[in-house]
């Protein structure tokens, strides 16, 4: 699998951690999207490209996350993470490593990244929640390391590009 067309003029680190979303969402079954947030909230990664948004646009029952929004979805990690970690803090549990919401029409999942940042994942009713949690885990494991000041500041900038 290539990495999106997106990723041109972007670092090795930006475009393999694009790469590594990418195939979370392709390679593991009932993954709808995801999102990578910084520790003020910001979206730095999204598996929501233009290509998902004209599907959308073309056909509004296609939704590849919450309203079909990555930004969304975005908003929602960051709030469920503000909020777990907030609880963690009053009941002095540390901190929180992963968090799973099970609805009648979805799960949502949300890890923590070494940086502070989250990973956020929109899934399917019946996805096997264990393997979406391992590939994410993966995920985290790969790219906690990375996500430097300057990377974090490089995927801003390349999403705002984007828009």
């Amino acid at each position: 699998m290539n990495a999106p067309s997106s990723t041109y003029g972007l670092s090795r680190e930006a475009r393999n951690l694009h790469w590594l979303l990418a195939n979370l969402v392709e390679e593991v079954p009932g993954v709808r999207s995801v999102v990578v947030v910084s520790t003020d909230g910001l979206m730095l990664l999204s598996s929501d490209t233009r290509h998902h948004a004209a599907a959308a646009a073309a056909d509004p029952s296609v939704q590849d996350g919450p309203k079909g929004s990555s930004a969304d979805l975005a908003t929602i990690v960051s709030g469920l993470g503000s909020l777990t970690l907030g609880a963690a803090k009053l009941m002095d549990a540390g901190g929180v490593k992963q968090t799973m919401v099970a609805m009648d029409e979805g799960s949502l999942f949300v890890m923590s990244i070494s940086d502070g940042s989250l990973l956020g994942v929109h899934a399917t009713p019946d996805c096997d929640m264990t393997v979406v949690a391992y590939h994410m885990a993966l995920f985290v494991g790969r790219a906690g390391h990375v996500l430097t000041p300057e990377l974090r500041n490089e995927l801003r900038r390349s999403l705002e590009h984007a828009q």
